[in-house]
């Protein structure tokens, strides 16, 4: 995204005296202005009423926007002008090398969505020369209507005009390109190639040099591809070719998929779903592509600035990333959307959002608070005296007493498209009360239903239902699932900060404080289990910002899985900003993050679900310190007969095998996130993969070192052993993507394709990077 700000004369005077005299600005017929020259004209455009910002991108000046006031310019006088129109100038920065695509189209959408932001605005003039040709066609391309050709004192001009309604039909689809998508495409396939080779439902052949080859059912792919411990593909996405019968074809994900469907054992009802959630995949994936420039460096740069806003550099990168969960291929389904929710809702868009808020019967809902926790307390801390009386004097407006009501945070997608809708006669009853829009701004996080409140960093994060299916469910929230949520996290936070190890390592819990629900329709009275049942619900989670100290940065840590659209890695980029060898870094990271899922399984066989959505680093000069784990209440388990309360009962699940207890190590943590992290890090040329494991390997014998009191239960449990069973996570969306997992027998659900190496294995159980004992995985 392009900032802008005040130009000042002093500061940017020579910046922009050096682009008016470069050719490409001809136009501005400035050629030969000398720096005085430069400096009046400055000083008209920043004399009210007109104005003038400076662009930047990263910190890097890139363009001059001017505007006025068109009754106050050459332009007074044309009849087709109206009140509320704003005048506009745009100067693009010359280009240092190769030109970005797509960079003038992002500048353009910038700056009018800056001119659109005064809500004084109804519309946007340009007055282009005739003859600039490529201007012109970057202004139909933002929404202008060319009107007719006016006569200047200083040129013959098109006056042309944008409507804020052209503008954002326009902005809306501006990222898919034929070039964008051809981009996301290849990302997009060789992602899909990597993660079924890796689940064993597709077998690439060897060629020469690198290359391999895949044959479907109606197309061969070739492609380089360099392969991993745990059997981790990855494919250079430029390298792909497709072809059938000789001739070249596009790369497509939806065809190769389509084309794989049988090996792939997508049932036919599914194939339908699945394509269309690769499709929103792809346009989310160009939307990143076309917009996303922040470089890795930058990133950083500004997770090592000791002075930055840690709430400011948090949620910087938390919309930065420019990939969903590493293993899913259909990651980005997101169906229920439209074009315009997207632009309002995506996480990667990272727009405010106010939510919606609703009064919920007591007599029809569910409310759970955590330990030490009072609702009126709470409420007054969450959302403020002056919006508690409100939503009072809403409910008395309708004769209703508010002590019979609880207050709900609504996504405001929902409260649209399915709340008023479908609970019309619940709304009607006045069991949901509509409250109206709340005043903070909040921005949805990676996990598209989370928001983190920007208005007051210091409040929860909300987290609401969302009947929109995305990566293989519907993503609604059980109020009578959530009933013991608080008790939940309230019993694993006291069992983590009472343990000296994990205090050691710094690893806290992100509690969910409450939960609430709504019960009181039709759908929990006369049907059974289903999404209908979990469209209106949220809890509160606590904000990590008292947790960090002076110094210190937060990044989720699906951070470190990111790459910059020049392919640059933020956890390389980490690594250097960091000072430290590489060695040092990882043991640092693993020490924070792994040692304690490590502990907390061996000594209480307590499991999370620890991947890079779930976990908040804490780094210091770009070094991880200690981990902040959240979702608990929906993911983690007790896998053994540790007593518990009764509140909390729900998470036990008896998994009298070892070797399945193992799992949550071995699939969970290097299956699901270490084994990309590793990659980045050998293909980066900043650690050897096999030093990367070792590395893991020396963190896990450190710990049983430093707790022989555990020493029977890591000898049963043997993180060391030389194989695991492969459990797959994009078989199980192709076989349901709607429900892929039963979230009350999460074990159950699994699907296993034979064992894999383990590559922390004993030294002497031989080479981690061995073939698979599984003999019909080709």
């Amino acid at each position: 995204m392009i900032n802008f700000d005040p130009v000042d004369i002093d500061r940017d005077l020579v910046t922009i005296h050096r682009w008016v005299r470069d050719p490409h600005a001809a136009f501005w017929m400035m050629q030969e202005a000398t720096p005085q020259d430069v400096r009046r004209e400055l000083t008209t455009l920043t004399t009210p009423p007109h104005r003038a910002f400076l662009g930047r991108l990263d910190g890097r000046p890139v363009a001059l926007l001017a505007t006025y006031d068109p009754a106050s310019s050459p332009l007074d006088g044309v009849p087709e002008l109206r009140p509320g129109d704003l005048g506009m100038h745009i100067l693009i920065a010359p280009a240092t090398g190769e030109r970005v695509p797509g960079f003038t189209t992002e500048v353009f959408r910038d700056a009018l969505a800056l001119c659109f932001s005064d809500p004084t605005v109804a519309r946007v003039v340009v007055e282009p020369d005739v003859r600039n040709e490529a201007v012109r066609r970057k202004n139909v391309q933002a929404g202008f209507e060319e009107v007719r050709p006016v006569e200047l004192p200083d040129k013959t001009a098109i006056f042309s005009v944008c409507e804020k309604a052209a503008f954002q039909h326009a902005a809306a689809v501006d990222h898919l390109t034929p070039r964008n998508l051809d981009a996301a495409q290849r990302r997009l396939v060789a992602k899909a190639i990597g993660e079924y080779t890796h689940e064993r439902l597709i077998a690439p052949q060897p060629l020469a040099n690198g290359r391999w080859r895949l044959e479907t059912a109606g197309s061969v792919y070739t492609f380089t591809a360099h392969r991993y411990a745990l059997d981790h593909w990855v494919v250079e996405p430029a390298t792909i070719r497709r072809e059938s019968g000789g001739r070249r074809l596009p790369v497509d994900a939806q065809v190769l998929v389509a084309e794989l469907a049988p090996a792939l054992g997508v049932p036919d009802k599914v194939l339908p779903v699945y394509v269309e959630e690769v499709a929103s995949t792809l346009a989310a994936a160009s939307w990143t592509i076309a917009r996303k420039r922040h470089t890795s460096a930058s990133l950083a740069s500004a997770l090592t600035d000791p002075h930055a806003p840690v709430d400011k550099t948090y949620q910087l990168l938390e919309g930065a990333m420019t990939e969903g969960h590493p293993a899913f291929v259909a990651n980005n389904g997101r169906i229920g959307f439209g074009v315009d929710d997207y632009a309002r809702y995506a996480p990667e868009v990272a727009e405010p959002v106010r939510l919606h808020w609703v009064a919920v019967r007591r007599s029809h809902g569910v409310m759970t608070l955590g330990e030490q926790t009072d609702e009126s307390a709470f409420y007054r801390t969450e959302l403020g005296a002056s919006a508690l009386t409100g939503f009072r004097r809403r409910l008395e407006a309708h004769d209703l007493d508010p002590d019979d009501y609880f207050y709900l945070p609504v996504h405001p997608w929902q409260w649209q498209n399915k709340l008023a809708i479908t609970l019309a006669p619940d709304v009607a009853r006045r069991d949901v009360v509509d409250l109206g829009i709340g005043a903070d701004h909040y921005v949805p996080q990676q996990s598209i239903r989370t928001f983190f409140n920007t208005t007051h960093p210091e409040r929860h994060y909300v987290k609401t239902a969302l009947s929109i299916q995305n990566m293989g469910f519907v993503r609604g929230l059980s109020p009578a699932y959530m009933r013991a949520t608080p008790a939940i996290n309230d019993w694993v936070a006291g069992l983590v900060r009472a343990d000296p190890e994990l205090r050691t390592c710094g690893f806290d819990v992100l509690r969910e404080v409450a939960a609430a629900g709504y019960t009181g329709d039709a759908f929990h009275r006369h049907t059974g289990h289903g999404p209908h049942q979990k469209m209106l619900a949220a809890l509160w989670r606590e904000s990590p910002l008292d947790r960090v100290r002076p110094g210190e940065h937060l990044t989720t840590m699906a951070a470190l899985l990111h790459r910059d659209r020049d392919g640059h890695s933020l956890a390389g980029a980490l690594l250097r900003a960091s000072g430290l060898c590489a060695e040092e870094w990882v043991r640092s990271y693993l020490t924070a993050y792994l040692r304690p899922l490590v502990h907390c399984l061996l000594a209480y066989n307590l499991a999370f679900m620890p991947h890079g959505e779930n976990l908040i680093l804490v780094l210091r000069d770009g070094v991880p310190q200690r981990v902040l784990i959240k979702d608990v209440g929906e993911e983690v388990a007790v896998m053994g007969d540790l007593p518990l309360p009764s509140a909390v009962e729900r998470i036990r699940a008896y998994v009298p095998d070892p070797a399945t207890r193992a799992l949550a190590i071995h699939t969970d943590v290097l299956d699901g996130v270490l084994r990309f992290v590793a990659a980045i890090l050998d293909a980066d040329g900043a650690l050897p993969e096999a030093d990367f494991w070792r590395i893991c390997r020396d963190v896990v014998t450190a710990h049983a070192a430093d707790h022989p009191e555990l020493a029977r239960e890591a000898a049963e449990v043997d993180l060391l052993r030389p194989y695991f069973a492969h459990s797959c996570l994009n078989r199980l969306q192709l076989r349901n993507a709607t429900e892929m997992v039963d979230i009350t027998d999460q074990e159950s659900s699994l699907l296993f394709a034979g064992e894999m190496p383990n590559p922390i294995a004993r030294d002497d159980e031989g080479d981690a990077l061995r073939p698979s004992r599984d003999e019909s995985r080709r």
